[in-house]
């Protein structure tokens, strides 16, 4: 069986490998996939997976956005860092949905599930996604906790969001620093990607809070924010076209 796995998170991804290749080690995974636009460009140049493991929110969007830009022929099972979504819908028009952090039983059962599927469920639930369009609520401020406070920031004020050994900080334009206890991915996923995009592993950059761009010599993009970050901040060669869209987009 080849898998195709949309998700813009590098563990989940690799704990998604991991997962699938314990469960089943000829489990071939097609290809990884971290946006919307990548995933509409590999569905138009390869050949159909068997099965798409898909997170809902992608770098560049939701990933509904893929079904209504082209026509996927592949049975889907989503994923999701938050419970925030129309899950009941996933339930009825999906074939299955997990919430992440993802379990080595609970991605077996849903392949268990994909399996049992008959050729005329996969087509009707293909059919019943492409017409899904889920209302997802961004939030516009966060609570950080500091000792016995819980201290309202507005992501108006937010500069960037910063991750390092397991820590992860929000970093204002003011120059305050929070101490935050959730992962880029948790955070990312509750963010207009209007407005936030994941730079790299370490941080999620605000798109106000970019100054300029400078094209490194291996083609990376060295950007300079409204702050002093706490250490350089590069857009990879792969992901420079996908930055600089995101930061001109209306």
């Amino acid at each position: 069986m080849e898998i195709l796995i949309v998700e813009d998170e590098t563990v989940a991804y690799e704990n998604l490998v991991n997962i699938l290749t314990e469960i089943d080690p000829a489990i071939i995974v097609a290809g990884n996939t971290e946006s919307v636009s990548q995933t509409v460009q590999w569905l138009q140049s390869n050949h159909s997976p068997d099965l798409i493991l898909m997170d809902i929110h992608l770098s560049d969007g939701s990933a509904f956005t893929i079904f209504k830009t082209i026509q996927v022929n592949t049975p889907i099972i989503f994923t999701t860092a938050f419970d925030e979504y129309a899950i009941e819908a996933f339930k009825v028009n999906s074939i299955d949905y997990l919430l992440k952090p993802i379990k080595t039983e609970e991605l077996k059962r849903a392949l268990a599930k994909f399996a049992r599927q008959t050729h005329s469920e996969i087509v009707q639930y293909l059919e019943r996604i492409a017409q899904l369009t889920p209302v997802v609520k961004y939030r516009d401020r966060l609570l950080v906790p500091i000792k016995d406070k819980l201290i309202p920031v507005n992501l108006r004020d937010v500069s960037c969001f910063y991750t390092t050994d397991k820590h992860t900080a929000v970093y204002l334009r003011d120059g305050s620093v929070y101490p935050y206890s959730k992962t880029l991915e948790q955070i990312l996923s509750s963010l207009d990607p209007v407005d936030f995009m994941r730079a790299n592993k370490q941080f999620i950059l605000s798109r106000d809070s970019v100054r300029n761009i400078t094209i490194w010599f291996d083609n990376r993009l060295l950007i300079t924010l409204d702050i002093e970050p706490p250490e350089r901040v590069y857009i990879s060669k792969n992901k420079a076209a996908e930055f600089k869209t995101w930061l001109t987009k209306k």
